[in-house]
């Protein structure tokens, strides 16, 4: 009987347990009452910037609290994301960032503080790839004449970059077409137009924003794209497989992050939420002229994207020769 009362504590102490953590993930996607912030890695006014506000933006119609936007940029998102791991797991606190990005940085930092199992993908949002520009007055009107013209110039060839993800766009085309080309670090893509125009850089690789509105202008001349197949948002820039780069087919993307310890019922109705946003006429709109095109996924494809991209940068950041720091 003494035995008897003891297991039946114990089947009422787990059964307890168990109703406690169900209902706390229940109370947590309810959502009410608390307000959720979407945590953005770069800049108020950038590119990015411009794609976490919208999302705020919609997401506030379709929950009963506030949405806000918080700003935290610096270490190439990582302050952000390492801001995100650290906060409460209740679906509240929502990195807006590129796995892309996470991943080269989980393998460029020699003590990075957080593991890429640390994060779960609650939902992809948009897709891009990026483009090798030149000036307008280039000799090389297409990607095979200016890998002929780079040949011929051997170590003198320049290109420049603005951030990891264009450096290793650009490492890639040098090692797999055979160049002798140095990188030339800007801070920013607008930084390195008065360099092509002048003749002192032979290329540049550009994120998709920054090229397309430039060749709207006349100010570049876009060569290639680093996607296996030519994007929605700009048809007429050939892919830079078709022009001679063997196996290249690389795309930065952007997706909304939450806490790997968030309750699975939480990710799935953020998933929910945010895809309807996605699926939208209005968001293909808002994204087309920033070079996005907008990618909808479930939580697991996310995620097996995400673990993914985080291997195959292992290797795309030593071809790159990414300082670790």
């Amino acid at each position: 009987m003494r035995c008897f009362g003891r297991n039946l504590a114990a089947a009422l102490l787990l059964a307890a347990g168990w109703m406690a953590g169900a209902g706390a993930a229940a109370a947590a996607s309810d959502y009410s009452g608390h307000t959720i912030t979407l945590v953005c890695g770069h800049p108020a006014g950038s590119g990015a910037d411009l794609i976490v506000r919208y999302l705020a933006e919609q997401l506030a119609k379709k929950v009963p609290v506030p949405v806000i936007v918080e700003n935290r940029p610096g270490a190439s998102g990582n302050i952000a994301t390492e801001h995100v791991v650290r906060s409460r797991p209740d679906g509240h606190t929502i990195l807006v960032h590129g796995p892309n990005t996470i991943a080269t940085n989980l393998h460029s930092l020699k003590n990075p503080p957080f593991k890429a199992e640390d994060l779960q993908i609650v939902s992809n949002v948009q897709s891009q790839a990026f483009m090798i520009a030149v000036a307008p007055n280039s000799a090389a009107k297409m990607l095979p004449e200016l890998t002929a013209l780079m040949k011929k110039k051997g170590s003198k060839a320049t290109y420049g970059v603005s951030n990891s993800f264009a450096q290793i766009i650009g490492e890639l085309y040098r090692i797999r077409t055979g160049l002798s080309a140095s990188v030339v670090q800007y801070r920013t893509d607008s930084q390195f137009t008065n360099d092509l125009n002048s003749g002192s850089l032979d290329f540049a690789v550009v994120n998709p924003a920054f090229g397309m509105a430039q060749g709207r202008e006349g100010r570049l001349r876009l060569l290639g794209i680093s996607s296996s197949e030519r994007m929605p948002t700009s048809p007429d820039v050939p892919t830079m497989l078709a022009g001679g780069v063997p196996n290249m087919d690389i795309r930065s993307w952007f997706a909304t992050i939450v806490p790997a310890a968030t309750p699975r019922p939480v990710v799935d109705k953020l998933n929910a939420w945010f895809n309807e946003i996605l699926a939208t006429e209005e968001t293909r709109k808002f994204m087309a002229p920033l070079g996005g095109v907008p990618f909808i996924v479930s939580p697991d494809e996310g995620q097996a994207m995400y673990l993914k991209t985080y291997e195959d940068y292992r290797d795309y950041v030593k071809q790159a020769k990414i300082a670790e720091n």
